[in-house]
Formats: C-alpha cells, sequence, structure tokens
C-alpha cells in the first residue's frame, strides 16, 4: 500500500527541518568563541537601551547619550573585576592552608566511616574524600569567572557600535521587508521580554548577592565579598545556579570552623534562594516570563552544550527570543504553544 503525497511530504519537510536545525546547532557549537561575545554584547546593549532613550528624550546627543551609557558600563565592570582580582590573589594566597586544612578533615572522616559497621574499601574512601578534588572543583569554579571578562574590551566596542545602530535598526528593518510603516511589534516583543527578564533578574540577583554577602560576613567567613559575587553571578543560571554558587563557602565554612558553620551556611543558603528564588522569582516570572519549567531546564542544558558557561546565562533569554519568533508566524504557532507555560494554555 503506498503512501499519500501528503504524508510524504510532511515527513520530508520534518527530516529536512531536523539536518537543517543539527547543522545550525553544530555550525553554533564550532563558533561560539565568536558568538558568545556578541550575544553578551547584544544583551548588555538591550539593558542599555532604556537609559539610553531615556538620555535623548532629555535633549541629549545620541552620540553623548552612548558615550554616558558606556562609561557607567566600563566603571562597573572595573570596580568588578578589581573586586574579583583582589579576592582571588587573597583566596590563591590561603591556598595551601586551606588544603592542609581539608587534609585533616578527610583523615577524620576517613578515621570516622571506618568506625561504622559498614565495610567500606579504602580506595573508595580515599577517591571521595581526596582533598585535592574538592580544592580543584572550587579554583575552577572561581578562576571561570574571571574568565568571562577576557573579551571586555571586544564587548564594549561592539555594545558602542550596537547602540549608536540602535535607534536607526527599526527603520533599517521596515524598508529590508519592504513595509515603511509597519510597527514591528515582533522587534519590540523581544526587546521588552529581554529588558524585563534580564532586569528583574538583575534586581533578584544583586539582592541575593548582598544578603549571602552579609551572612558570611556576620559567620566570619572568610573572602565573603567574593561569594556574594559568586552568588549574584550564578544567579543568572537558572535552576542549578545557587547550588553551584552555596558550594565553595560550604567547604571554606568547614575548614575554617568545623561543621557547625558549614551547617548554617548552607541553611542561609537555603533561606536566601527560597526567598529570592523560589518566592520573588516565581511570583514576578510566573506572570510574565511565559515558558514552562520543563522548557527552562531543557535550554540551560542545551544552550549550556553549544555556548559553554555564558549559554547557561543567557539561555532563558535565548530561549524567550525564539518563543517569541516562533509566535509571529501561523505555521510555526503550535511549537510556540509547547515552550509556552501551563498558565498561556489554560488562557486560551
Amino acid at each position: 500500500m503506498m503512501k499519500s503525497p501528503t504524508k510524504t511530504s510532511v515527513a520530508l519537510k520534518v527530516l529536512i527541518g531536523l539536518a537543517c536545525f543539527v547543522i545550525i546547532v553544530a555550525g553554533m557549537r564550532a563558533a561560539a568563541p565568536l558568538i558568545v561575545p556578541f550575544l553578551l554584547a547584544a544583551f548588555i546593549a538591550i539593558i542599555c537601551i532604556p537609559p539610553l532613550l531615556w538620555l535623548q528624550s532629555k535633549k541629549v546627543p545620541q552620540f553623548l547619550s552612548v558615550i554616558i551609557v558606556v562609561l557607567v558600563i566600563i566603571i562597573s565592570g572595573w570596580i568588578l573585576a578589581a573586586l574579583i582580582t583582589g579576592a582571588l590573589s587573597d583566596f590563591s594566597n590561603k591556598l595551601p592552608f586551606y588544603q592542609e586544612r581539608l587534609t585533616v578533615l578527610s583523615k577524620q572522616a576517613e578515621e570516622w566511616i571506618k568506625t561504622l559497621p559498614i565495610e567500606t574499601p579504602d580506595e573508595i574512601t580515599e577517591q571521595y574524600l581526596d582533598p585535592a578534588i574538592a580544592m580543584k572543583v572550587v579554583s575552577t569554579m572561581i578562576a571561570s569567572i574571571g574568565s568571562i571578562l577576557t573579551n571586555s574590551f571586544l564587548i564594549v566596542l561592539m555594545v558602542i557600535f550596537m547602540l549608536l545602530e540602535a535607534s536607526s535598526l527599526p527603520g533599517k528593518i521596515r524598508n529590508a521587508i519592504g513595509k515603511p510603516d509597519s510597527p514591528l511589534s515582533q522587534y519590540t516583543d523581544v526587546i521588552k521580554n529581554v529588558n524585563k527578564y534580564l532586569g528583574i533578574k538583575t534586581l533578584i540577583s544583586i539582592g541575593t548577592g548582598f544578603t549571602i554577602f552579609l551572612w558570611l560576613w556576620i559567620l566570619g567567613i572568610d573572602f565573603p565579598i567574593l561569594w556574594g559575587l559568586l552568588a549574584f553571578l550564578l544567579n543568572f543560571v537558572p535552576n542549578i545556579g545557587s547550588l553551584l554558587a552555596s558550594v565553595p563557602p560550604i567547604i571554606l565554612a568547614l575548614i575554617q570552623f568545623g561543621a557547625g558553620k558549614a551547617i548554617l551556611t548552607a541553611l542561609g543558603f537555603l533561606a536566601v534562594n527560597t526567598i529570592f528564588g523560589s518566592i520573588l522569582e516565581v511570583r514576578i516570572f510566573g506572570k510574565g516570563l511565559g515558558l514552562s519549567t520543563l522548557v527552562v531546564f531543557v535550554s540551560l542544558i542545551f544552550w549550556g552544550w553549544v555556548l559553554g558557561p555564558i549559554g547557561m546565562l543567557l539561555s532563558v533569554p535565548l530561549t524567550m527570543i525564539i518563543k517569541i519568533i516562533l509566535e509571529s508566524s501561523e505555521s510555526t504557532k503550535g511549537a510556540a504553544i509547547l515552550l509556552g507555560s501551563s498558565s498561556e494554555v489554560k488562557k486560551k
């Protein structure tokens, strides 16, 4: 029995679409070193557009408005880099002491495990209680923060050119599509939603980082500023970012003071992430984010695999842009509905 031409053509379209998707993803992964700085610059430029337009509404010339906004970015980045560099230097100087303390704690843990009525091979305890592994994880996580700033000069240049083009871009797009009077709702929706997400997420991350800093400072944990900055940056990574940010200070609290302060440190992270992440963030984004929880988690893994750590940081904005683009066409609205949250389905 022969298949109908309609079914064959649909299957062929699906296969061609999947093949194109694989090729595009492979190309993006290969070109990640070029794409990542561009994406960072694009999202920074999107965040900067409202203050830029506000300055221009106050009769400030476009070029001067761009200079003012970029100077604010540079000064903020310089302060952040100075704080991270100073803390990393102090942390590196104390690393031998932490290594020695962690070795003592691991030996104590091995002795305690041997007293339990469970037979545990020495190879396993040595493998999982090796202090070198723990300190290597901490050092790698901290070093990855500094690597974000390596392309800062290139990113700032791209932000400047993007902001200079921002006011004329809508007109260029209208002329390119042959509709000079088009309202470009798709373009404005992308800017508005990404700006809203990044703006609110930045405020929540600042609150998270400052509260973590204050709690660790009260407990007397070394380098509270560094761990507060780490909590601020990793809070942009959905689902697992806050968990990753808690690992180094908990290990450090265990090294400095023992299990009691480590438990208090963990409880502090749990309380802060519950208040800011599970209550405030869910209430704010639950109404406006428009993405299902599963899609957010899958996008985190996918963009992290394609673009690395920065892809994880930008996973939600990138997925939101794709959803908005899919909603703009009747043929792809079904895919946009699959990416959407359950609240959007109930409304329809």
